[in-house]
């Protein structure tokens, strides 16, 4: 028999009730950073627009700009703010965050000109790769039996902002453009004066790791996968998991117009089926089904779940076929907490924060290869080379990267992982 998890992890009632409260105040911080995302989604395209003179071709190079600026910094950033989490525990790196991206926000509503608004969405990059912290905060007040439906709760979280953030933000940029700025500033701030006055730290003293920077840069972190079994086998599936997610804001508007036909209405309802699907899935769904299937059979089918999706997606004849395969995409929404869940189990305490960091990193890189990849596919595929077409060829290769992903993650957990005991191995 191997021996028990590590204590944070196996006795949680001494401190059940503050877990319960931490776990709400981490929800509503996800929520809120990403409710303020979201907002200024619809108007900051147009205000580059109108920074330029109505010049759009030149904006839309500009915007893709902003997009992988943003994306480089989650990249750099992430495994930096996880190792600090990790050596001066998560609390003090979630609120500066928080007070950062509040800040941050004024800096992009007050920017006088184009070169300051690139600053700000540099700066938005880099506070807001807290967010890997909040999953190491997650991981650290919560057993490790029950990760994945809090991290599936962290996934709703997300799903709510992106869903009710870009409604709030295109409402508030009728108004004027610079609005949704302030209101996310004003919602960053709130967060940060609320968390400093009842968010307890997760991670005692005693489990604090040094700082060094070897190991906080973006490939120091990601050495950590290595030195633990299954854990780099894990990673590249949620990599992969994670390229594939990005043809959905790269490419889903474009073929949806282009395919169907579909105004900016239908479009938008859309989307917002497809967000309160995954919301539906993530926040309700998980648990039960981890809990019932085992973190590893949980991932192989959500796995399996994207990849059919994305295969309806891509070959949906008519708009109504596309809708019908939004049921199936979203319980693609399982596999992300279980294999949380199951990286989780395989650091200690002392390392949580570096681990989301290293994740965190590798969604930057997925987050600057995917757009390029899917767009430029897309491209191809819809000019007719060859005498014939395939738009939702862009889809249909984000099923190929799940199906690897599915690969590489049976191979990684085959070990006895699905047996729900990797909890007790050695390594941790």
């Amino acid at each position: 028999m191997g021996r028990a998890g590590p204590a944070p992890v196996t006795q949680p009632d001494p401190i059940a009730p503050p877990r319960r409260a931490a776990t709400a105040f981490i929800f509503v911080t996800v929520l809120l950073d990403m409710l303020a995302i979201g907002l200024v989604i619809p108007v900051l395209p147009r205000l580059i627009v109108e920074f330029l003179g109505g010049d759009t071709p030149r904006a839309a190079e500009i915007f893709g700009l902003f997009g992988t600026a943003w994306a480089f910094m989650q990249f750099i950033f992430s495994p930096v703010l996880g190792a600090l989490s990790d050596r001066f525990g998560r609390r003090p790196v979630i609120l500066l965050s928080n007070l950062g991206l509040g800040l941050d926000y004024v800096v992009m509503a007050l920017a006088p000109t184009l070169g300051w608004l690139l600053v700000g969405r540099v700066l938005s990059g880099i506070t807001a790769a807290s967010v890997a912290t909040a999953f190491a905060y997650i991981a650290d007040v919560t057993p490790a039996e029950r990760r994945a439906a809090a991290f599936g709760m962290i996934g709703a979280a997300f799903g709510v902002g992106f869903v009710l953030g870009p409604a709030l933000g295109g409402l508030l940029g009728g108004i004027d453009l610079r609005l949704p700025f302030w209101a996310a500033a004003g919602m960053s701030l709130l967060n940060f004066l609320y968390g400093l006055f009842v968010l307890p730290e997760s991670l005692p003293k005693a489990r604090r790791a040094p700082f060094a920077w070897r190991r906080a840069n973006p490939v120091g972190a990601l050495a950590l996968l290595r030195g633990h079994p299954g854990l780099l086998g894990l990673a590249g599936a949620g990599f992969l998991g994670q390229l594939a997610h990005v043809v959905l804001p790269s490419v889903s508007v474009l073929y949806m117009t282009h395919r169907y036909g579909w105004s900016e209405t239908t479009v938008g309802l859309a989307l917002a089926a497809v967000g309160v699907a995954s919301m539906v899935v993530q926040g309700g769904l998980v648990g039960p089904l981890v809990a019932r299937l085992g973190e590893r059979t949980a991932l192989l089918f959500g796995l399996a779940a994207g990849a059919a999706g994305f295969t309806v997606y891509g070959l949906a004849p008519t708009g109504a076929w596309f809708v019908a395969g939004i049921p199936v995409m979203a319980l693609w929404g399982i596999a992300s907490p279980a294999v949380q869940g199951l990286m989780s189990r395989r650091v200690g305490p002392e390392a949580q924060g570096r681990l989301q960091g290293a994740n965190s990193s590798l969604q930057g890189i997925a987050g600057l290869i995917g757009p390029g990849l899917f767009t430029l596919t897309f491209a191809f595929f819809i000019e007719g080379h060859g005498g014939w077409t395939l738009p939702g060829a862009p889809f249909l290769l984000a099923a190929v990267l799940l199906a690897g992903a599915g690969a590489v993650a049976w191979r990684a957990t085959r070990a006895g992982e699905g047996a729900g005991d990797s909890r007790r191995r050695k390594d941790e």
